[in-house]
Protein backbone atom coordinates (compact mmCIF):
# COMPACT_ATOMS: atom_id res chain seq x y z
CA UNK A 1 0.00 0.00 0.00
CA UNK A 2 1.10 3.70 -0.90
CA UNK A 3 3.37 2.67 -3.86
CA UNK A 4 3.47 3.96 -7.12
CA UNK A 5 2.04 1.96 -10.03
CA UNK A 6 5.33 1.15 -11.22
CA UNK A 7 6.95 0.01 -7.80
CA UNK A 8 3.17 -2.35 -7.30
CA UNK A 9 4.22 -3.88 -10.58
CA UNK A 10 7.46 -5.09 -9.23
CA UNK A 11 6.70 -5.57 -5.73
CA UNK A 12 3.64 -7.90 -7.16
CA UNK A 13 5.97 -9.59 -9.72
CA UNK A 14 8.65 -10.31 -6.89
CA UNK A 15 6.09 -12.03 -4.16
CA UNK A 16 4.74 -14.10 -7.92
CA UNK A 17 8.39 -15.52 -8.03
CA UNK A 18 9.27 -16.18 -3.87
CA UNK A 19 11.11 -13.08 -3.55
CA UNK A 20 11.07 -11.38 -0.28
CA UNK A 21 9.82 -8.15 -0.11
CA UNK A 22 10.50 -5.47 2.31
CA UNK A 23 9.21 -2.16 2.39
CA UNK A 24 11.44 0.38 3.53
CA UNK A 25 9.30 3.44 2.77
CA UNK A 26 6.28 3.40 0.53
CA UNK A 27 5.75 7.44 0.26
CA UNK A 28 9.57 7.17 -0.85
CA UNK A 29 9.32 4.29 -3.21
CA UNK A 30 11.53 2.47 -1.68
CA UNK A 31 11.99 -1.09 -0.56
CA UNK A 32 14.82 -3.72 -0.63
CA UNK A 33 14.48 -7.23 -2.61
CA UNK A 34 16.06 -10.46 -0.88
CA UNK A 35 16.56 -13.84 -2.27
CA UNK A 36 19.29 -16.68 -1.39
CA UNK A 37 20.97 -13.96 0.90
CA UNK A 38 20.79 -11.55 -2.01
CA UNK A 39 19.68 -7.71 -1.24
CA UNK A 40 18.95 -5.18 -3.78
CA UNK A 41 17.35 -1.45 -2.75
CA UNK A 42 15.46 -0.30 -5.09
CA UNK A 43 13.60 3.33 -5.41
CA UNK A 44 10.46 2.94 -7.75
CA UNK A 45 11.14 1.14 -10.65
CA UNK A 46 15.36 1.58 -10.20
CA UNK A 47 17.62 -0.83 -8.26
CA UNK A 48 21.21 -0.63 -6.59
CA UNK A 49 22.25 -1.99 -10.13
CA UNK A 50 20.74 0.89 -12.21
CA UNK A 51 23.75 2.44 -13.34
CA UNK A 52 23.87 6.23 -13.55
CA UNK A 53 24.53 5.71 -17.84
CA UNK A 54 20.99 4.32 -17.99
CA UNK A 55 19.33 7.30 -15.49
CA UNK A 56 20.96 9.60 -17.84
CA UNK A 57 19.69 7.40 -21.00
CA UNK A 58 16.15 7.44 -19.58
CA UNK A 59 16.06 10.78 -18.27
CA UNK A 60 17.33 12.61 -20.88
CA UNK A 61 15.08 12.22 -24.30
CA UNK A 62 16.93 13.64 -26.59
CA UNK A 63 19.42 10.57 -25.51
CA UNK A 64 17.12 8.34 -25.59
CA UNK A 65 15.76 9.18 -28.91
CA UNK A 66 19.29 9.00 -30.36
CA UNK A 67 19.66 5.46 -28.74
CA UNK A 68 16.11 4.03 -29.86
CA UNK A 69 17.13 5.63 -33.37
CA UNK A 70 20.67 3.70 -33.66
CA UNK A 71 19.13 0.69 -31.95
CA UNK A 72 17.03 0.67 -35.99
CA UNK A 73 13.69 1.88 -33.88
CA UNK A 74 11.27 3.91 -35.63
CA UNK A 75 11.28 7.46 -33.43
CA UNK A 76 9.22 10.02 -33.97
CA UNK A 77 10.81 13.70 -35.74
CA UNK A 78 12.01 15.96 -32.61
CA UNK A 79 13.77 19.25 -32.18
CA UNK A 80 14.20 21.54 -29.20
CA UNK A 81 11.51 24.61 -28.79
CA UNK A 82 13.18 27.62 -30.14
CA UNK A 83 11.63 30.76 -30.80
CA UNK A 84 8.45 31.26 -32.15
CA UNK A 85 8.91 31.05 -35.57
CA UNK A 86 10.95 27.79 -35.08
CA UNK A 87 8.10 26.16 -33.23
CA UNK A 88 5.46 27.31 -35.64
CA UNK A 89 7.40 25.86 -38.59
CA UNK A 90 7.60 22.29 -36.86
CA UNK A 91 3.83 21.93 -36.32
CA UNK A 92 3.34 23.42 -39.72
CA UNK A 93 5.27 20.60 -40.87
CA UNK A 94 4.12 18.00 -38.66
CA UNK A 95 0.43 19.41 -38.64
CA UNK A 96 0.16 17.72 -34.34
CA UNK A 97 2.45 17.46 -32.42
CA UNK A 98 3.92 16.63 -28.45
CA UNK A 99 5.65 19.28 -26.39
CA UNK A 100 7.93 17.88 -23.56
CA UNK A 101 10.82 19.03 -20.84
CA UNK A 102 13.73 17.47 -22.12
CA UNK A 103 14.64 16.14 -18.77
CA UNK A 104 11.65 14.63 -16.74
CA UNK A 105 9.59 11.96 -15.71
CA UNK A 106 6.54 10.16 -14.99
CA UNK A 107 4.36 12.44 -17.78
CA UNK A 108 5.16 16.00 -15.98
CA UNK A 109 5.09 18.86 -18.29
CA UNK A 110 4.38 16.67 -21.39
CA UNK A 111 1.78 18.12 -23.98
CA UNK A 112 0.18 15.41 -26.22
CA UNK A 113 -2.22 16.30 -29.90
CA UNK A 114 -1.26 19.62 -30.18
CA UNK A 115 -2.32 21.37 -33.04
CA UNK A 116 -2.77 24.77 -32.88
CA UNK A 117 0.29 27.59 -32.61
CA UNK A 118 -1.35 28.78 -29.06
CA UNK A 119 -1.15 24.89 -27.82
CA UNK A 120 2.44 25.24 -28.29
CA UNK A 121 3.13 28.27 -26.85
CA UNK A 122 1.45 27.55 -23.66
CA UNK A 123 3.21 24.27 -23.73
CA UNK A 124 6.41 25.05 -23.88
CA UNK A 125 6.45 27.92 -21.39
CA UNK A 126 4.84 25.00 -18.85
CA UNK A 127 7.13 22.47 -19.99
CA UNK A 128 9.99 24.87 -18.90
CA UNK A 129 8.96 24.74 -15.46
CA UNK A 130 10.64 21.30 -15.43
CA UNK A 131 13.34 21.66 -17.63
CA UNK A 132 14.59 25.42 -19.83
CA UNK A 133 15.21 22.50 -22.71
CA UNK A 134 11.76 21.72 -24.24
CA UNK A 135 11.53 19.27 -27.13
CA UNK A 136 8.77 19.49 -30.06
CA UNK A 137 7.98 15.77 -31.11
CA UNK A 138 5.55 14.78 -34.45
CA UNK A 139 2.80 13.72 -33.06
CA UNK A 140 1.44 9.98 -33.69
CA UNK A 141 -1.58 8.51 -32.69
CA UNK A 142 -1.71 5.19 -30.88
CA UNK A 143 -1.60 3.69 -27.59
CA UNK A 144 0.25 5.36 -24.44
CA UNK A 145 2.18 2.04 -23.02
CA UNK A 146 4.17 1.63 -19.90
CA UNK A 147 6.09 -1.79 -20.49
CA UNK A 148 7.99 -3.37 -17.63
CA UNK A 149 10.61 -5.77 -18.26
CA UNK A 150 12.60 -7.87 -15.73
CA UNK A 151 15.20 -10.73 -17.11
CA UNK A 152 14.71 -9.72 -20.70
CA UNK A 153 11.23 -10.98 -20.42
CA UNK A 154 7.87 -8.67 -20.27
CA UNK A 155 5.97 -8.66 -17.01
CA UNK A 156 3.63 -5.90 -17.14
CA UNK A 157 1.87 -3.31 -19.70
CA UNK A 158 -0.06 -0.52 -18.71
CA UNK A 159 -2.33 1.35 -21.04
CA UNK A 160 -1.66 5.13 -19.85
CA UNK A 161 -5.33 7.26 -20.53
CA UNK A 162 -5.92 10.44 -19.26
CA UNK A 163 -8.40 10.86 -16.89
CA UNK A 164 -11.88 11.76 -17.88
CA UNK A 165 -15.36 12.31 -16.00
CA UNK A 166 -18.76 11.80 -18.01
CA UNK A 167 -21.46 14.05 -16.55
CA UNK A 168 -24.87 12.88 -16.22
CA UNK A 169 -26.49 16.19 -15.95
CA UNK A 170 -27.26 15.85 -12.35
CA UNK A 171 -24.38 15.75 -10.21
CA UNK A 172 -21.01 17.80 -9.51
CA UNK A 173 -17.75 16.45 -11.27
CA UNK A 174 -16.71 15.77 -7.29
CA UNK A 175 -19.88 13.75 -6.77
CA UNK A 176 -19.28 12.09 -10.28
CA UNK A 177 -15.39 11.58 -9.25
Amino acid sequence: AGLNPYARILVEEAYRRGIDVQIDDASSGLFTLSHGGRKIRCKESLTDLTSSISMSLCQDKSLTHKTLSLAGLNVPTQQLAGNADDNLAFLEEHGRIVVKPLDGEQGNGVAVDLDTFEQVQVAVEAARSFDHRVLLESFHSGLDLRIVVIGFEMVAAAIRRPAQVIGDGHHSILQLI
